[in-house]
């Protein structure tokens, strides 16, 4: 059984993916041939039939918005009422943080006998919670407790996040489920695709910019770059390169969002693109200069996989998961550095553009693949079921 919770609720929104709903869309393609879907309200589950899950399967592959509300409120209704409450013994799969921190979902697992498999993408607001607001640092402790206590077992992003959760298990004597690390996958960007027109009023080149992609919140530290391009453009003026942060506006976001408005500097040279799709994204990181990512604290990091697998320079702060997955391709810093990320930023705006290094370095660098991550959860399940 799949939790399609969250998919249904983006499709609806028809929101563009992030890194948790691109895990959703890569587990909804390998499980939907033998999966039935589950759909949860404040943690009440629902599960559909064989034949309505296909079809809520099929609805939920991208596509118009009006489409799919349309659809969508001619098939629930039906689905709905003839759902049931699962199979006692069956594997249940949330890999989307879910709901299943709720005390509705505990009781469900418990009283229908499941087998709750659980991705823990990270323990950031458990351990960062100066970076995230009160209300989500008390949910994703929950989350988290709730895998540990009720999950047959818990899937992680990395071996750095493995380590975070078996640390906090020691720390607070707690007992945990068998643990799968098993490293997701990024986007297939395509690097010919149509990239958006985004510095037509910049005083720059449209085609000399450095690239950070990820929702934009204080742990992502984008105030970093923010006194970095300042520093550029007092030194550089007219010859300063652009920024363009992709991502949505997160939480906590407000200074950021203040600090570009009220500079008149950064208005000219920072550029903020919040709804981009996959499909326009490879361009704009095939041409940049180089992804930029200082985040203080990450469980895993697609961006640094995606940028590094077309052969995009990255730059990216100096943590656990980047440096697992990085493989030794990426310059990596200390987030807190400001002078260290002015100097790197400073040397790759003056080394001269290498088409054929590039393209050496995207054939060395070793991405992740969903084939491999499927390969490991497969085998694993099959242990789990004996």
């Amino acid at each position: 059984m799949l939790d399609v919770t969250r998919l249904v609720a983006l499709r609806w929104a028809g929101r563009p993916s992030n890194g948790l709903d691109r895990v959703a869309e890569a587990y909804l393609e390998h499980c939907a041939s033998n999966a039935r879907a589950v759909v949860q309200l404040r943690g009440a589950a629902r599960v559909l039939s064989r034949r309505h899950s296909e079809q809520l399967f099929a609805l939920l592959q991208p596509g118009p918005v009006t489409s799919f509300r349309k659809q969508l409120m001619h098939l629930a209704p039906v689905a709905l009422a003839a759902g049931g409450r699962g199979a006692a013994g069956s594997f249940y799969i949330n890999v989307t943080h879910t709901d299943f921190d709720l005390p509705r979902h505990r009781r469900w697992i418990e009283g229908r006998r499941l087998k709750a498999i659980y991705l823990i993408h990270d323990l950031i607001p458990i351990l960062h919670p100066e970076f995230c607001r009160p209300h989500a640092v008390i949910r994703h402790r929950e989350r988290v407790h709730a895998a540990l206590s009720i999950g047959s077992g818990i899937v992680v992003n990395s071996h750095a996040t493995a380590e975070s959760l078996a640390s906090y298990v020691r720390t607070h004597g707690l007992s945990s489920p068998p643990v799968l690390a098993a490293s997701i996958a990024g986007a297939a960007l395509d690097p010919n695709a149509a990239g958006p027109s985004f510095a037509a009023s910049a005083e720059h080149d449209a085609n000399d910019y450095f690239l950070c992609v990820s929702t934009i919140e204080p742990r992502k530290n984008h105030g970093l770059l923010l006194d970095v391009w300042k520093d550029l453009a007092a030194r550089r003026g007219t010859l300063t390169p652009g920024l363009v942060l992709v991502g949505k506006w997160g939480a906590l976001s407000d200074d950021v969002q203040l600090r570009i408005a009220e500079d008149p500097v950064l208005r000219r040279h920072v550029t903020v693109l919040t709804d981009l799709e996959d499909a326009q994204l490879g361009l704009l990181m095939a041409r940049s200069r180089a992804v930029l990512q200082p985040s203080r604290a990450e469980g895993f990091g697609l961006p640094v996989c995606e940028a590094l697998a077309m052969g995009t320079p990255v730059i990216a702060s100096d943590l656990p998961s980047h440096r697992e997955i990085a493989q030794g391709q990426a310059l990596l810093l200390n987030p807190d550095d400001t002078g260290g990320w002015s100097a790197a930023i400073d040397a790759a705006i003056d080394r001269p553009a290498q088409p054929e290094a590039r393209q050496a370095a995207a054939r060395a660098y070793r991405a992740p693949t969903w084939e491999d991550h499927f390969r490991k959860l497969d085998a694993w399940l099959d242990e789990l079921r004996g």
